[in-house]
């Protein structure tokens, strides 16, 4: 493998083409182009799966690209108001290490602090956590979204202009692809509800929660070559769920979180793992949301080598 130094002498090395005018790379006055980070950012990931197949996979798996969500209405004296925040999402597994997690990939993008919204807004930040199981299994993890909760002290309305709600960060070389961005309104609760990514006037009753959770990283390598004790490490974390160590990982836990005597057992890990069927063929692993896409597709056929 060969590390290039990022300067204006590696662009002789690519070379780029697009599409004829009138694509959504290359649009045409006046074609819509809001939101048109989210495709430079996908541009990103592109790029990334292009020259991971020419490396053998020596890439980092998929990362998060962006996501602004809100709420708005009126607040406790009656102003109208509105807030909006970008948060971050999980970056990809890597062939050498896992993915970082709730990266921010906009520069100057963060998460707005609990004491600002609260003093200013009318609502309450009742969580703020990373999104378990967020991140794609893998040999190494990907990196884990942010879980976000906010109930809401006066009726008002819920916005939403975010990617990755179908197609989530791809894994690679064996990998899985992480988790897709989702909100829920209610959860829970006797008016749960799934909210669409590009969603506006989504309207929210007080005392109503939003539970937001942003996209994993995709993951890299094998998740059955992952090594057992990771996985238990990550369970303790509360990265992982016990549930997925299994699921996803074919590890057999033993003992409990709750008194800290959390292990895995041997044998039995490497009996569940022998037992699993052989990984796909595919370089690339999209999530199940590529066969909504594809009338049922598991993969493209640029997916394979």
């Amino acid at each position: 493998m060969a590390e290039l130094d990022v300067n204006e002498g590696i662009v002789p090395l690519i070379e780029m083409r697009f599409p004829e005018p009138g694509t959504l790379l290359t649009p045409v006055f006046p074609a819509p182009t809001n939101a048109r980070t989210f495709v430079i950012l996908r541009l990103l990931g592109v790029l990334a799966g292009v020259v991971a197949k020419a490396v053998d996979g020596r890439m980092p798996a998929d990362q998060e690209t962006i996501r602004y969500t809100g709420v708005y209405g009126e607040d406790l004296e009656g102003r109208p108001y509105l807030m909006r925040e970008v948060l971050g999402g999980g970056s990809g597994g890597r062939y050498y290490a896992d993915g970082e997690d709730t990266i921010h990939v906009v520069p100057d993008s963060r998460n707005l602090p609990t004491e600002f919204t609260e003093a200013r807004f009318p609502f309450r930040v009742e969580s703020l956590s990373l999104a378990m199981d967020s991140g794609g299994a893998g040999q190494f993890r990907g990196g884990l979204g942010y879980e976000k909760h906010i109930r809401m002290l006066k009726d008002g309305h819920f916005m939403s202009i975010a990617d990755r709600s179908i197609l989530a960060c791809w894994g690679v070389k064996g990998g899985l692809a992480g988790k897709p961005f989702q909100v829920t309104i209610d959860p829970g609760g006797p008016h749960e509800r799934e909210v669409d990514a590009l969603a506006d006037a989504e309207p929210v009753a007080a005392g109503e929660v939003i539970r937001i959770r942003t996209t994993g990283g995709g993951g890299w390598g094998n998740p059955l070559e992952r090594d057992p004790a990771l996985v238990v490490r990550d369970v303790v974390w509360r990265k992982v769920s016990p549930e997925a160590a299994l699921a996803d990982y074919g590890v057999v836990l033993t003992g409990s979180l709750d008194d800290e005597s959390l292990a895995y057992d041997e044998q039995a890990t490497a009996a569940e793992r022998a037992a699993r069927p052989a990984a796909s063929e595919a370089f690339f692993d999209r999530g199940p949301g590529y066969a909504q896409l594809a009338a049922g597709a598991a993969h493209a056929e640029v997916d394979l080598l």
